[in-house]
């Protein structure tokens, strides 16, 4: 059967799922190459412990680096810094102190993402190893907790949309104005949860830093995957990674791994099966700026540029745009000048050896010079720690990723992203403008949504203690993007004193404050697509399950929402057909009127044949095999880990989560 690159990779990482060709939906256990975590180490150090794990797996499989919170230095952080550096020095994981750099960064430039790899993260910004050719994405602790016991995580594979890149960038142009394109062009959700491959003649002008950017920003677009075919480009790249390492007496692979990686570079075969093609050329974009306050909003620079957009601070810091060429771009258009009275211009390299690189070639000089503010090579501001945060009624320019209201400071302060020329150009000027001028040009969508014919009928094996019928009456809660406030609310999940009976009783109350008292044990939940966005606070899963609720349905889930669910062992399956039919079935009064539309009708679901019958009509779903049934039924990931390492159950699974019919 032909495959994806990602449904290749996660094959290639395999320990368990189906004994076929992989395919878009597969629920599997993937053995990653590496899993980095950074400040949160303690937390899932925590975790760790918990579940009654002494030993770790693989060590050689772990990398801690110490990015978030450096510049805070009260004892209580400092702590908890010292107690990671020991658990790493007692488990003989590889450690990178404060001062280091972004875990990201360092993941990259110290050889951990290879061509072909599977590497992950406990960090949303784990899609910038797929600029290597790697599949590169985030989990969430637990997951991270589960990889050291066990060495594996659960992985449901998404599905792929390719995004053919034609033309070449005028010069001016950089990657961050790509991805802020993307963002910007495509912003309803065309991309949400998707892995993305980057392919068509443009990839091979984009150099490493534009590719890294892409892959790196692409979490704000929405895909949990932005992979970039492995070219000469690449291998340039490893080429240089190779030399510097093995100077310091490092090998993490070798020269005949990257000839290997020259000679056959993995493709996707030609009859895979995306889910949407993207087209963009290259050539017609010009420098855009993001916000305020979103990446979906974004405007073209010579538009913003008429409005003179006073601003107050900039930014050339983060993993997304703070390597050797960002900085070398930036001090181009600042040498010589001086930041605009009134303004402060931070910078920060991604690594300590980004730092160094740019001091050896008069970069940082440059910078400095201008007027810059030199943070350490960390994250800081573009997530709210540390100097430099925006403040009220502040304006600010910044090279980061993320731009969401409150993120690098007040909520009554305004961001906008741009490339770091824009930047700098802006910290110049005082307001928002670029270094040159670009005419401006109307960016044309280019978009192909693929039908498919479903999820092919396939039996599947039942564990003991898995139904392989669930029956309950339909509750269909038609909107899109329920968050997970909506389903349990901030004024609960932070008290301790919430029982099972009162968690039942606030479901969804910020959605529908009639919701607890018209449903029932048993119900089941049809929800709309991207069910459970938001914050990742799993009582938005757990409330379910006391509700008795055994499952939800909906056309999609958030990636958080999903992972946390089956981390809780209650089950989420995706049926868009059912949730397409049941919008036009209740498209009129009843549906405008109700947030809750309650039918009267069960809906049966069929876990051997992956199906759902309402009504007469059936709709297929991807079956669920070994792998999402052994975490249902031991009541959560912790207990399956427990189970693995013959350890006692941490957790048990409430008898809510399962109803069998």
């Amino acid at each position: 059967m032909a495959q994806t690159v990602v449904e290749k990779i996660a094959q290639s990482h395999l320990a368990d799922g189906p004994k076929r060709p992989l395919r878009t939906g597969d629920f599997v256990s993937i053995r990653p190459f590496h899993v980095m975590t950074h400040d949160n180490t303690s937390a899932v150090m925590s975790k760790f412990k918990a579940i009654g794990a002494k030993e770790i797996c693989d060590p050689r499989q772990l990398v801690f680096a110490l990015d978030h919170d450096i510049q805070n230095h009260d004892e209580s952080n400092l702590k908890k810094y010292r107690s990671i550096e020991v658990f790493a020095k007692e488990h003989g994981i590889d450690f990178y102190p404060a001062g280091s750099g972004i875990g990201h960064q360092i993941m990259v430039e110290r050889g951990y993402v290879v061509p072909g790899s599977f590497v992950v993260a406990s960090d949303s910004h784990s899609n910038m190893y797929g600029a290597l050719g790697a599949v590169g994405t985030p989990i969430v602790r637990t997951d991270a907790a589960a990889v050291w016991a066990t060495g594996e995580f659960w992985w449901q594979i998404p599905r792929t949309i390719q995004v053919v890149l034609e033309g070449k960038l005028p010069e001016g142009v950089s990657g961050k104005d790509v991805i802020i394109t993307l963002c910007g062009l495509y912003n309803h959700d065309e991309a949400l949860n998707a892995a993305v491959e980057f392919s068509g003649p443009g990839v091979a002008s984009l150099g490493m830093d534009a590719r890294f950017s892409i892959s790196n920003m692409s979490t704000e677009w929405g895909p949990i995957v932005g992979w970039f075919p492995a070219d000469e480009v690449t291998i340039r790249y490893l080429r240089g990674v190779y030399g510097r390492l093995k100077e310091q007496g490092v090998e993490r692979f070798t020269e005949r791994d990257i000839e290997n990686w020259s000679k056959s570079a993995l493709q996707p075969d030609p009859e895979a099966t995306y889910a949407a093609r993207i087209v963009l050329d290259l050539s017609q974009v010009t420098p855009h700026v993001s916000g305020p306050d979103t990446v979906q909003a974004m405007e073209s620079l010579a538009e913003v540029e008429k409005k003179k957009v006073a601003i107050q601070k900039a930014y050339l810091v983060s993993c997304v745009n703070a390597r050797v060429e960002d900085l070398e771009a930036a001090a181009w258009v600042l040498c010589g000048k001086k930041v605009a009275p009134g303004v402060k211009l931070y910078v920060g390299a991604a690594s300590a050896w980004v730092q160094q690189e740019a001091e050896k070639r008069g970069v940082w000089s440059a910078l400095l010079d201008a007027g810059a503010i030199a943070l350490p090579p960390s994250c800081g501001p573009c997530i709210g720690l540390g100097t430099g945060l925006l403040e009220k009624g502040e304006v600010g320019i910044s090279a980061t990723n993320r731009n969401f209201k409150g993120r690098m400071g007040s909520r009554d302060a305004q961001c906008y992203l741009a490339s770091p020329e824009v930047v700098a150009a802006s910290a110049i000027a005082g307001y928002i403008t670029g270094p040159r001028r670009f005419a401006d040009r109307t960016l044309v969508r280019e978009y192909q949504e693929f039908a498919t014919n479903g999820h092919p009928t396939e039996r599947v094996e039942i564990l003991p203690g898995f139904p392989k019928h669930v029956k309950g009456r339909l509750v269909f809660m038609p909107q899109d993007n329920v968050n997970t406030d909506a389903i349990y609310g901030k004024d609960y999940t932070y008290r301790d004193d919430m029982t099972t009976e009162m968690m039942a009783g606030v479901v969804m109350e910020n959605y529908d404050p009639q919701f607890a008292p018209r449903t029932r044990s048993g119900d089941v939940i049809v929800g709309g697509f991207n069910f459970g966005t938001g914050s990742s606070r799993e009582q938005a899963v757990t409330c379910l399950k006391a509700k008795g609720i055994p499952l939800v349905i909906a056309g999609s889930f958030s990636q958080t929402y999903l992972r946390n669910a089956y981390n809780n062992g209650f089950l989420c399956i995706e049926v868009p057909g059912l949730v397409k039919r049941l919008s036009e079935q209740f498209s009129g009064d009843v549906g405008a009127k109700e947030k809750t539309i309650i039918p009267g009708e069960d809906v049966d679901i069929d876990f051997t044949s992956g199906t759902v019958s309402w009504r007469g009509e059936s709709f297929v779903f991807p079956p669920l095999g070994n792998v999402p049934q052994s975490l249902v039924v031991a009541g959560g990931a912790e207990n399956v880990v427990a189970k693995k390492l013959g350890l006692k159950q941490k957790k048990e699974p409430m008898e809510s989560a399962v109803v069998s019919g």
